[in-house]
């Protein structure tokens, strides 16, 4: 061999620099990854402050209203307060066969959802499966189909109690409220039906899953509306059941209307006139909703007792 040949030999291995080990990039690879835990983080300060500020608006106070005495009610609201987040349980059980701490996660997004905005929810949900990659590789698929067909359920729903209801509260609706509820009627088919023509490019899941999860949906929201008739019921027991079933399809149905300024006022008018007894139907709305957020309460501070005792273990 001559010599120009030897002089062009690669340098034996031990003169090669070291190169990092894999290890050593796993830190690089956290720090990328860490975005899911702080975006989850600040939505949890962010539902503490929301709670902080409706607690001490309204929600200590509508706790002073008459409560119920009938052990029904706490029973039929504690179910009710229940259900949204067990029936996306059973969705993403399904879908990704979360364990059971799940129901934490889908807990908090429900608060959030209540008390920080819209939305927000889904966003920690995102966050929290983000954090746990071996749970499930692309998880905003996923929550983005749910949500979705959420929202489509409810405007189905509404859509179908519209039908229902309108022959009955033909005679308590004055003009303009048949002109918002066919406006609104017309915004409801409008944000729903491009998602249907389009649906090929805006889901991602298969067809039939996404008409499980859409049947899904719609059981929650039937048996969230008999669940607050029943606790109605137990809290005035001297208005049929038949009735309240009327009127917590009405409430699902003005709080899905969007060109209707003042839902809950129209709601609360509308049920006066059927079944009279303002003052006390007030005092009860009322002191539901304070039942639901005292509820948020207790979670919250349940889950960062938990959080704090599993850092500590």
């Amino acid at each position: 061999m001559s010599v120009n040949a030897r002089a062009v030999e690669a340098p034996p291995l031990a003169a090669l620099p070291r190169l990092p080990d894999i290890e050593a990039l796993e830190p690089i690879e956290r720090i990328k990854r860490r975005w899911p835990a702080v975006l989850g983080a600040l939505l949890s300060i962010a539902m503490v402050v929301g709670l902080g500020f409706e607690l001490f608006g309204e929600g200590l106070a509508a706790l002073e209203q008459s409560a119920p005495v009938h052990p029904g009610y706490y029973i039929a609201i504690f179910l009710l307060y229940l259900s949204p987040p067990t029936f996306d349980f059973v969705i993403f059980r399904r879908l990704w066969g979360i364990p059971f701490e799940g129901m934490i996660a889908l807990h908090k997004k429900r608060i959030a959802n209540e008390v920080v905005f819209g939305y927000s929810g889904e966003a920690y949900f995102y966050a929290w499966a983000r954090e746990r990659m071996k749970l499930v590789a692309a998880p905003f698929g996923a929550v983005k189909d749910v949500s979705i067909l959420s929202a489509i359920a409810g405007n189905a729903i509404t859509l179908a109690m519209i039908a229902l209801a309108l022959p009955f509260a033909a005679t308590l609706l004055r003009p303009d409220d048949f002109e918002a509820l066919a406006w609104s009627t017309g915004a409801i088919l409008a944000l729903s039906l491009p998602f249907l023509i389009f649906s090929r490019r805006v889901f991602s899941l298969e067809r039939s899953t996404l008409w499980w999860v859409f049947g899904v949906h719609c059981l929650r929201l039937t048996v969230g509306s008999t669940l607050i008739a029943l606790a109605w019921h137990f809290a005035m027991p001297d208005v049929s059941i038949g009735m309240w079933l009327f009127l917590a399809a009405g409430r699902l149905l003005v709080s899905r209307l969007p060109l209707v300024p003042n839902k809950d006022l129209l709601f609360a008018n509308f049920a006066i006139i059927l079944i009279g007894q303002g003052e006390a139907l007030s005092e009860l709305v009322a002191f539901t909703a304070a039942i639901a957020l005292l509820l948020h309460v207790v979670l919250i501070v349940i889950f960062g007792a938990h959080a704090l005792l599993r850092k500590s273990g």
